[in-house]
Formats: structure tokens, C-alpha cells, sequence
């Protein structure tokens, strides 16, 4: 994937209750169990605001259908309600001050990047349950659920 391919930065959610820390070797095994090639994201977000690597960033991803070799996929854990039944915006302050640097950084690299929401590409999903570039433009938070 070559750096001037990449149009945008698509903030995702594991879609985990916000007591499941989860990490990419995590992802890798459940996007394994479906057949994928791996974690299908390029970075994964835990809790605690470790950012770890998932996917190489020179390989496409497998996050959103249709545009996967013109992004770069980022996992926030969380996203789910107590009660395992809807979306929640449950990050914490460690993965929003964790997704902010890393945007930042990412937008240096790939400078025709524009960052998205997963749900802005397939108007089904509420998933990060947050618009991603509002936020970051603004640090506003706009729920999408």
C-alpha cells in the first residue's frame, strides 16, 4: 500500500463491554476464527492507551469493504453497553489521548488521509459510536447512536 493510496483513517470499535481489555492478538485470533488473514486492523487501542500494532501498515487492511487498500483501520476497545446490548461511548481518557497522537502522527505520514468513523462507510453501524473527525478537529464529542 503505497502512502499516496491512502485517502483516509477509519476509527473503529471492538465493540466489547468496556470491562474487556482486549489488544490486537486478541483481534487477530477472532479475525482468524472468520477465515480473514488476521487482525484486519493496522493499530488497536487498549483500555489503558497502549497503542499496539496489528496488520503492517504497508498491507491493506480488512476493516472496511470496498476501500481497505485506501486506509489505514484503528480499534478502539470498548464501545458496547453493560449490558452487551448497544453501542456506548465507554473509552477512557488513555485511548482518546492515545487516538488523538496517534492521528496526529498518522495524518504527518499519509498527509492526503482524512479521518472517518467506521459508521460513515457503511450507514448501518453506529461503530466508534463518536465522530471521529469532529472530535478531532474540535475535541466535541458527537455521539452517532
Amino acid at each position: 500500500m503505497n502512502k499516496e493510496d491512502v485517502k483516509y483513517l477509519v476509527v473503529h470499535c471492538a465493540y466489547t463491554p468496556e470491562t474487556m481489555d482486549i489488544g490486537a492478538k486478541d483481534i487477530d485470533r477472532w479475525h482468524r476464527e472468520k477465515g480473514w488473514l488476521g487482525c484486519g486492523y493496522h493499530k488497536v487501542i487498549r483500555r489503558d492507551g497502549t497503542v499496539e500494532d496489528g496488520r503492517p501498515m504497508n498491507k491493506a487492511g480488512a476493516h472496511v469493504r470496498g476501500i481497505n487498500r485506501q486506509s489505514i483501520g484503528i480499534c478502539l476497545a470498548g464501545g458496547m453497553n453493560k449490558a452487551k446490548d448497544g453501542p456506548e461511548f465507554n473509552y477512557t481518557d488513555e485511548q482518546m489521548s492515545a487516538l488523538r497522537v496517534l492521528l496526529d502522527d498518522l495524518l504527518e505520514e499519509y498527509s492526503n488521509a482524512d479521518v472517518k468513523g467506521h459508521y460513515q462507510f457503511t450507514g448501518k453501524k453506529s461503530c466508534p459510536n463518536f465522530d471521529a473527525k469532529l472530535w478531532h478537529e474540535t475535541k466535541e464529542i458527537e455521539h452517532t447512536f
